[in-house]
């Protein structure tokens, strides 16, 4: 198993029973009714799929509905709806307790429901239900998800170096943009270095050596949003908001404009990541479907995650001022002088670092939704209720309203890099932004990001590369399909490192 870098364990003091989700108090909540309706058939999900991409917007959409039902779970409909999603109707769970039921995968089933109510079909993952379709249940998914775990802790050595130097090309092409143009777009800089990263990692090839050479990023990015075109918005006028919804969410798009592109993308891993395939079929997986499972990794949970949590990491962080980029650079300096250089163990010490990643993670999580199928009749808790689930009802969760719960989390909406320092850290098990719980490690048996340890320790890495170079910056919002998009408007060298 990867070996985590980060070592704080606590145990949560909500446990699931065998017929309900996580409490205080289960047996002192009153079982009310849920709240909300699905409104009449066709219209009532096209009605609400309005609303949350063009009326209202994604947040108000939830938050005018738990002022309207005075609850943070409720009936509703979810996107993309007709006439690619056959049944759009779910039970949305939106606070920190209620949340965690879609984490036991012995009372919700996560059979196809990656993406919410509808899924891409297999001709976009060569024909297979790669893991992240699969239910823990399924023969399949224990093996798969064995071979990432293997695949990640035969790499562990290889992480930190592989990365500073992946980093160091990303600074120098962002200083020259700043130098020669007064701005650098963070966001085409971040996606070019994280896919070179995670190539090299589990390629062993860097990609410009390969036939995709420098294309890897554009060519994973339509293939991305080829799949996930009914969860998107284009950013179109409003005048035009119709004819948007219209392209988007009447069909979906066919795999086979993208399947000239996929297709070399899985060749070249095919040829190159010859070591990790060879290791796949030692566990007893074909090789074709382990690099098809294989490149899904790299390029929707690595390249994909990665692509939305680093923009959002360096926009929190820069927006947070001065006086945090002092206190980050003092103790990122302090450490690794003291320690002789940037390690695993320097990395741990870094108390604020550590903080500062997971507040990023929580006030803006990389995959906002989560969504499984009930097993069986239900009885599931939030703060102040209990309420019942049947059989076969899809379960709704938006990550963002539960890890900015103003009942876990004071200024819930504020960005606080202090959040998680000493007594703060017992709040990380409502930190949920890997299809889990930030305390808990994945396991070949539950569906937490394999790769949940990696994309913190590159968060943090990042933060401390920047605060070795610089001791402050400035960001501007800038716009993006998918999470945020800045631009760096100013770096200011390290004077005292």
């Amino acid at each position: 198993m990867l070996l985590r870098v980060i070592h704080t364990k606590h145990i949560l003091s909500q446990t699931m029973s065998s017929s309900s989700s996580s409490s205080s108090h289960p047996s002192k909540l009153p079982l009310k009714p849920l709240a909300g309706s699905y409104g009449l058939p066709f219209f009532g999900p096209i009605k609400d799929r309005l609303d949350y991409f063009y009326s209202q917007g994604q947040d108000k959409f939830f938050s005018t509905k738990i002022a309207k039902y005075q609850s943070t779970s409720f009936r509703t409909n979810m996107p993309p709806g007709p006439f690619i999603s056959s049944d759009s109707r779910v039970v949305a769970v939106l606070d920190a307790i209620s949340f965690q039921i879609l984490f036991d995968t012995t009372k919700v089933e996560k059979r196809d429901v990656l993406d919410g109510t509808f899924m891409p079909t297999t001709a976009y993952t060569g024909g297979y239900r790669v893991c992240a379709y699969l239910d823990p249940s399924e023969p399949n998914h224990s093996l798969i998800k064995r071979f990432f775990i293997s695949l990640l802790a035969s790499r562990h050595n290889t992480f930190i170096p592989l990365l500073r130097n992946t980093l160091s090309e990303l600074f120098v092409e962002l200083q020259d943009q700043i130098s020669d143009k007064g701005e650098a777009n963070f966001n085409a800089l971040s996606d070019s270095m994280a896919f070179n990263f995670v190539f090299r990692l589990f390629c062993d090839k860097n990609p410009v050596d390969t036939e995709i050479g420098s294309k890897g990023p554009k060519m994973f990015d339509k293939w991305l949003a080829f799949q996930l075109a009914p969860l998107m918005t284009l950013g179109f006028p409003k005048l035009l908001s119709l004819l948007e919804d219209f392209l988007l969410r009447t069909l979906p798009f066919p795999a086979f404009l993208i399947k000239s592109d996929y297709k070399k993308l899985y060749d070249v891993i095919y040829t190159s990541a010859t070591a990790a395939l060879d290791q796949a079929e030692g566990l007893g997986l074909k090789r074709d479907e382990a690099c098809h499972n294989l490149l899904f990794m790299v390029g929707f949970n690595a390249y994909g995650g990665m692509k939305v949590a680093f923009p959002s990491l360096l926009k929190w962080v820069g927006s947070a001022g001065e006086n945090l980029h002092k206190q980050l650079a003092d103790e990122i300096r302090t450490v690794v002088r003291d320690e002789g250089g940037v390690s695993f163990g320097a990395l741990d010490k870094m108390t604020l670092t550590k903080s500062v990643v997971y507040e990023a993670l929580r006030i803006e999580p990389p995959v906002p939704y989560q969504y499984g199928k009930a097993k069986e009749d239900m009885v599931v808790h939030s703060h102040d209720a209990a309420f019942s689930i049947k059989k076969g009802e899809m379960i709704f969760g938006f990550q963002p309203f539960a890890t900015k719960d103003p009942k876990i989390f004071k200024n819930s909406e504020e960005f606080v890099g202090h959040r998680f320092v000493g007594e703060g850290e017992k709040l990380l098990k409502y930190v949920y932004w890997s299809n889990g719980r930030e305390t808990e490690n994945p396991t070949a048996e539950d569906k937490q990001c394999p790769a949940k340890d990696l994309v913190v320790l590159v968060c943090r890495l990042i933060i401390v590369e920047f605060f070795l170079r610089y001791d402050t910056f400035k960001v501007e919002d800038a716009k993006a399909l998918l999470g945020s998009a800045i631009n760096i408007k100013s770096l200011t060298k390290a004077t005292t490192f």
